[in-house]
């Protein structure tokens, strides 16, 4: 194995070049970096692990973590994903500084910048599709802050990577579902969370495809947004049913899932249902014949895997294999629970 003075030979710079780039500390030239960790890759140069930890824990690397408030259960369990890696990483000493906000562009804007004020060196971020955001995100590219976006994408950010479902592909599984236990007729009330996110409205889109592909018998009665709220997905779900007695069918693409199963339960009628999400609350609704399938995306995994890929990047210099990660789907009836 090299030495760091044997790489610094081979690409013409100095030891404390090296040392800079195997160790992140920036203040180096793309061209120059990109030389050095190729010929560290290319002669299987393996890094001082117990000198790395001492270099990063003087460097107290911050990671900020801006989730939704909304669908709590959900985002607690990629917030168990995010700590059990971080116990892992434990002898880097970095500490995740969390913060939480509503489907809003200008409250998830604040809450980037709060957390660039408090000295993040990375951010994990569950972005609102929105320019302004989008804009924030590029500023902290610029500002050498590198970005992992989980659960939910926005295009064209600049973001090293995407940790989560393929949400178009969710949405044709769940159409796939739907199909097959309604025997492909019938109409389908859809309760989505934000227009603002893009994995939601992807869902939705994966869904229609299938229906319109395979199953233009079942017909789409109306699409409404919750904002993942309980009390506005009961009303939205009890105005459909009075809106249009022949509903038979629901997908919920997001959260909002006790509240509107609240009011389908209330309607006594013989409704098929597909959910996103496994969490108690989900559960208690598939145990009662409410809901017949939910659809899993693995939130611990994501944010472990998330936390994974920056610390790389911070930690060693590795950018991320690939730009998007995607988790596995998983379904659950009651007789898997």
């Amino acid at each position: 194995m090299p030495t760091m003075q044997e790489i610094a030979a081979l690409a013409g710079v100095s030891r404390g070049t090296v040392d800079r780039v195997l160790n992140n500390r920036g203040g180096v030239s793309e061209e120059t970096k990109k030389k050095i960790l190729e010929i560290a890759e290319m002669s299987n140069y393996e890094p001082n692990k117990a000198g790395i930890a001492l270099a990063v824990q003087k460097r107290n690397l911050k990671i900020g973590v801006l989730l939704f408030e909304q669908s709590g259960l959900f985002f607690e369990d990629i917030k168990k994903g995010l700590a059990e890696k971080n116990e892992e990483l434990s002898v880097y000493g970095i500490s995740l500084l969390y913060r939480q906000t509503d489907f809003d562009e200008k409250a998830q804007v604040a809450g980037i910048r709060e957390l660039v004020e408090s000295g993040i060196n990375g951010l994990i971020i569950a972005p609102c599709n929105h320019e302004s955001v989008k804009k924030e995100l590029l500023q902290l590219e610029a500002d050498g802050i590198p970005v992992i976006t989980v659960n939910t994408d926005i295009n064209d950010s600049h973001r090293l990577a995407y940790v989560g479902s393929n949400p178009f592909k969710c949405g044709q599984v769940a159409g796939g579902l739907m199909g097959m236990i309604t025997g492909g007729s019938g109409r389908v009330g859809i309760i989505t969370g934000s227009h603002e996110l893009q994995g939601h409205e992807a869902r939705v889109q994966g869904f229609t495809e299938i229906l319109g592909r395979k199953f233009p018998g079942l017909v789409i009665s109306d699409i409404e947004e919750c904002k993942d709220d309980d009390y506005r997905s009961y009303e939205i779900v009890q105005k459909m049913l009075s809106d249009d007695p022949d509903i038979t069918a629901f997908f919920f693409t997001a959260g909002g899932v006790y509240g509107g199963c609240k009011a389908i339960a209330a309607a006594e009628g013989d409704y098929k249902v597909i959910t996103f999400d496994d969490i108690e609350t989900t559960r208690e609704y598939i145990r009662s014949d409410i809901i017949t399938a939910t659809i899993c995306q693995d939130p611990v995994s994501q944010g472990s895997r998330a936390l994974s890929l920056l610390a790389d990047v911070l930690v060693l210099g590795k950018l991320p294999d690939e730009a998007t990660n995607y988790t596995d789907i998983n379904i659950k009836i009651k007789e898997s629970l």
